[in-house]
Formats: structure tokens, sequence, C-alpha cells
């Protein structure tokens, strides 16, 4: 990686041209809500030790690991304070990866 002087601090640049991780940018980022391949990786690399783990978005067993995963997900972020849609009616980061996650709203009774 090369270094530059950046205000008398040295900035990282990498090897894609930009400045942070890809996780933090737009290219690490999906359209479809929560981080693609490239974001996960960069996010690895960037704290090392971490268990980020993709996304649970396909057909899972009750009860097994990856439901567990998904229900936790679901609980904790629809819990989350913000809106799911933006001013100008687009749904939020927070809209995306719950639609991603499968997490569903519960009718109630």
């Amino acid at each position: 990686m090369k270094c530059c002087k950046k205000e008398n601090s040295k900035v990282k640049i990498m090897k894609s041209g930009g400045t942070t991780a890809a996780w933090t940018r737009k290219e690490g980022k999906s359209k479809t809500g929560g981080l693609n391949r490239k974001g996960v990786a960069s996010y690895r690399k960037a704290n090392p030790g971490s268990k980020l783990k993709m996304a649970v978005t396909g057909k899972v067993k009750r009860g097994s690991k990856a439901a567990k995963r998904r229900k936790s997900f679901c609980a904790r972020m629809s819990g989350m304070r913000g809106p799911m849609k933006d001013k100008k009616g687009r749904p939020t980061r927070k809209a995306l990866s719950l639609r991603k996650w499968r997490c569903r709203k519960k009718k109630k009774k």
C-alpha cells in the first residue's frame, strides 16, 4: 500500500484507490442491503479476529444454527430506531437489510 501525506498525517491508500476500507464505502455495500463479499472481506481485514459472516438469506431448517442467527439478527435490527423509508420514499439501509435477512413482521392477533 502507498502512503501519502495529508495535513501532517499519514493516510493509507487502498489498492482500489480509496482511502478507507470497502465496507465503509458504496463499493462494499450491497444494493439489496447489508455488505457484499468485498465488504465482508475488507471488514475482516480491518478487524482481525472478528467473526463477521454473510447474511442468512436462504431457506433454513427450524432450530438450526442459521435459523437462530437469523432470529437473533431480526430481533436486534427490527428493534432499532429509525425510519424504514427516507424522505423520498426509498427504503433505508435498515429496511433493505431486514428484507434481505427475511425478517417478517409478526401479525398481531
